[in-house]
């Protein structure tokens, strides 16, 4: 059966990336959640979106130049204070690090997509980092490194043979199990809008592909009559009623 992941947690209802649409996801009854990671001046693993705190926080800067202390002293609730949840404990929501959400992941028994946000700025040693991390908490199994920049793939793989790595792309490549082999891929993250319009290109490996977002029922149908193995949502609790309909 097709899975359903929780993108940025569900970030369609809760403010993304925060432990509190984490959590939210998994009451839902997610599979898994989607996560970006980037990397602090002093070195440490946080769960952002963005290279910039501007967007979804009350901060600015890039996540490079700030120190942990400096990150975690930002609301990453308070931007999002037109949703229709929206409460004053959001303002408390804070960039989680990465071993918040793992120790989630870990009690929640589901799996997780981390994508690094390496196409922008050059992370230096954050796949060792992450490696390291995903050990410690024994969630290799778990876990699926995706990025758009395949150079950080090949160094997840480098750093370790046995980690799960994706390709994230935009469009729906031909000779798609060509890509797989080739480059030693366990999955293909594809837009899913680019999966409609060429879906025989999907054909044959559609266990490993994960579309992306997919926001509505009916956008969501096609996808699971293909068999399509992961949906990624920003509103994980509908697509999970469709598809236990």
């Amino acid at each position: 059966m097709t899975k359903v992941f929780g993108h940025r947690g569900a970030m369609g209802t809760y403010p993304e990336n925060t432990m509190l649409a984490f959590k939210k996801a998994v009451e839902m009854g997610v599979d898994g959640l989607e996560i970006d990671v980037h990397l602090t001046r002093d070195g440490e693993i946080v769960v952002l979106h963005d290279e910039y705190v501007d967007r979804t926080t009350d901060g600015f800067g890039a996540v490079k130049d700030m120190t942990l202390e400096e990150i975690r002293q930002l609301s990453a609730g308070s931007r999002f204070n037109e949703f229709v949840k929206y409460a004053a404990f959001w303002d408390k929501e804070r960039i989680p690090l990465l071993s918040e959400v793992l120790t989630l992941v870990r009690a929640a028994d589901i799996e997780l997509n981390i994508e690094l946000k390496t196409s922008v700025f050059l992370y230096n040693g954050i796949e060792a980092k992450l490696n390291t991390l995903v050990r410690e908490f024994d969630l290799g199994s778990k876990v699926i490194y995706s990025s758009v920049h395949l150079p950080s793939l090949k160094r997840m793989k480098d750093v370790d043979p046995n980690v799960r790595v994706a390709w994230l792309s935009k469009t729906a490549p031909p000779m798609l199990c060509d890509y797989i082999s080739t480059f030693d891929l366990d999955a293909f993250h594809i837009y899913g809008e680019a999966v409609l319009a060429e879906p025989e290109r999907v054909k044959g490996v559609e266990d490993k592909v994960r579309v992306w977002t997919v926001n509505h029922t009916e956008n969501a149908q096609p996808f699971i009559e293909m068999e399509i193995g992961t949906i990624m949502t920003d509103y994980p609790e509908e697509i999970i009623a469709l598809l236990e309909a």
